[in-house]
């Protein structure tokens, strides 16, 4: 059981008075929560835990402090019955979280967060939509109560009339209020029962989105035009080679080191979920390695040039960013001038190589495999991707009915 008492700790301010505090304890352990007053010494009883008369203003601190005292205590008793194992620091947080109780402010710490931790992409993401819920509820702060089913519903009419986004984007501003409200209640801010995301209520679910990759004509076209530009040769190795290797995300092909191939053999770990594995190493891909080689190059250099400027790749956020803008000026380049070189009218970008070889793999290889070619953790999300492009049984059934 922990225990709240008010205490007057001897750390004094530079006027010689000490500070109010409550000091909870729990299995011989304190925290203490500074209340935002001082007191000379003398003018505080320790035993009754009272402001003595001798103050001029002692029955106007008492009735305060008795209020603080019973809130603290009503917080504590709340927090033990729902957990039977808590810390004074846990009770601390209950009592007085170390950012406001109001979403808004709760939103500005997630996206804090995000940034600390490096998730630049995440975090440009879901800034703008937070911003946007702050306009729409008029830039005043709310408290979580605030935010329910039919608010969220017209926050949906609301983007769709304003700025004509997709249901997809709709949804994401949604997920990044979710996330907000996942934090809160993480923090014991906030209740599950009182969040408006769940069953029966509003529910995130993203909309199937049409997922073509190049047909094996396009594909070949890709890889014999000859592209006299430099930087849109690079964009080219780029695609291919994330291709190569089963559709590999960008992030992963642009932190490929020399060490990281042995034997005509790619060994690295995923970035977005950092499962392990090996991949020969096509000669095609080896092709592409040779443009890039020099006899300088050390094993722990990168193989492509755009994160060897950076100076310090412990900086997450930073590096994050560099492979945000690297993707989006070679993105560029493939829709611009390689896609009319090859003479496609598809969007082409880095993320269609994955697109593209999850068409052309089709029913040609085992779903375990692509599971393990795809780095998925679970076998449902391979089947849910390739489910785009498996279309042999479809077409065949089609044809059993319609005729050939």
């Amino acid at each position: 059981m922990s225990t709240v008492k008010l205490v007057l700790r001897k750390k004094p301010n530079k006027e010689g008075k000490f500070p109010l505090c409550l000091r909870i304890t729990k299995d011989r352990k304190s925290s203490f929560i500074h209340l935002g007053y001082h007191l000379n010494e003398d003018d505080w009883d320790d035993a009754k835990q009272r402001v003595k008369k001798s103050h001029p203003n002692a029955t106007r601190f008492n009735n305060l402090l008795l209020k603080k005292l019973a809130e603290a205590n009503d917080k504590t008793l709340e927090l033990e019955t729902l957990k039977t194992n808590v810390s004074s620091q846990a009770v601390k947080q209950r009592v007085k979280p170390a950012q406001g109780l109001t979403f808004f402010v709760q939103a500005q710490a997630y996206l804090d967060n995000l940034k600390a931790s490096g998730k630049y992409n995440q975090y440009t993401a879901d800034k703008p939509r937070i911003k946007h819920f702050r306009e729409f509820v008029g830039n005043q702060d709310l408290a979580f109560s605030d935010i329910t089913v039919a608010l969220l519903e017209r926050f949906k009419v609301y983007l769709r009339g304003k700025y004509q986004i997709s249901e997809r984007t709709i949804v994401n501003h949604l997920a990044a209020i979710r996330s907000v409200f996942s934090k809160a209640i993480r923090e014991q801010i906030v209740e599950r029962k009182n969040s408006p995301f769940g069953s029966e209520r509003i529910q995130i679910k993203f909309p199937d989105t049409v997922k073509i990759g190049l047909s094996s004509d396009e594909l070949k076209r890709l890889e014999e035009v000859k592209l006299d530009n430099p930087l849109h040769n690079h964009a080219r190795n780029m695609w291919l080679f994330s291709y190569y290797f089963a559709g590999m995300r960008v992030s992963d092909v642009l932190r490929l080191k020399w060490a990281d191939f042995q034997n005509d053999r790619l060994h690295y770990s995923m970035g977005k979920n950092t499962k392990a594995g090996s991949l020969k190493t096509h000669e095609r891909a080896l092709a592409i390695m040779a443009q890039y080689a020099d006899e300088k190059r050390h094993k722990d250099d990168f193989i492509f040039p755009e994160l060897k400027k950076l100076d310090n790749l412990n900086d997450k956020f930073a590096l994050q960013r560099t492979i945000a803008f690297t993707t989006s000026r070679i993105d560029k380049f493939l829709r611009n001038h390689v896609a009319s070189a090859i003479q496609t009218d598809k969007k082409l970008t880095m993320h269609l190589a994955r697109h593209t070889f999850a068409q052309i793999a089709g029913d040609k290889i085992s779903i375990q495999i692509l599971q393990k070619l795809y780095r998925h953790s679970s076998i449902t999300t391979t089947l849910g991707y390739q489910s785009n492009f498996t279309i042999k049984h479809t077409d065949d059934a089609l044809d059993a009915v319609i005729g050939t």
